[in-house]
């Protein structure tokens, strides 16, 4: 298998793994919980980045097309398989834990805002870490991404429900962890973010520019 079908199964797969890792980790009941979502991006994001770029995230895919390293086709096919892979991550949690039995309750102007802000910070990261040529080779990206979502959930967590993925949020909605009717803010508010984050790293690496579909 090559091209967009291997790059967007690869995205698939990594998501659906990264959902399951959510939903087992939240209900370990651990206080470590944000510390192993963390860690299973970061290893995630090492196992797949050489096949797809390990976005893992919608609005990490929207944030390298605006950066111009995703083609429209790619983008779509991203999209599309980390959706499924978060719907059905949840879909098979449901074979070892019961489905959430009371959905996140959140009150909209400040889980918009920190869902927004932190998905930011870590579009940010992913570009200048994973896809900045500044940086092009280096070994801690994977962990500078999956640090960003530890001290995301850390530390916001209990305000949005730390989602700063709209995959996430989607397997979230179908595990009965997150209510349907705040899906729309799990889906704004992190491509928001992305879009900010995109313009602000091409605003500050004019020397960095790539050109849609590279």
């Amino acid at each position: 298998m090559t091209g967009t079908p291997r790059k967007a199964l690869a995205e698939g797969l990594a998501t659906f793994l990264f959902v399951l890792a959510i939903i087992a980790a939240v209900n370990s009941d651990s206080v470590l919980t944000p510390l192993a979502i963390g860690f299973t991006l970061a290893v995630l994001v090492f196992s797949t980045g050489h096949i797809s770029g390990a976005h893992l995230n919608p609005a990490v895919s929207v944030g390298v097309f605006l950066r111009g390293g995703l083609s429209v086709v790619d983008l779509i096919a991203y999209l599309v398989a980390q959706f499924v892979g978060g719907a059905l991550a949840a879909l098979a949690s449901l074979a070892v834990w019961p489905k959430g039995g009371e959905a996140k309750v959140i009150e909209i102007g400040p889980a918009f805002f920190v869902e927004t802000l932190f998905t930011l910070i870590l579009v940010w990261v992913v570009l200048n870490t994973a896809t900045a040529k500044g940086t092009e080779g280096n070994s801690f990206y994977g962990l500078a991404i999956g640090g960003t979502v530890f001290v995301g959930a850390a530390t916001v967590g209990s305000i949005s429900g730390g989602g700063f993925n709209p995959a996430v949020a989607l397997g979230l909605s179908v595990g009965g962890y997150f209510d349907w009717a705040s899906l729309w803010l799990y889906i704004v508010a992190p491509v928001l973010g992305a879009v900010i984050a995109a313009v602000l790293f091409r605003l500050l690496n004019t020397d960095d520019a790539k050109k849609i579909g590279a």
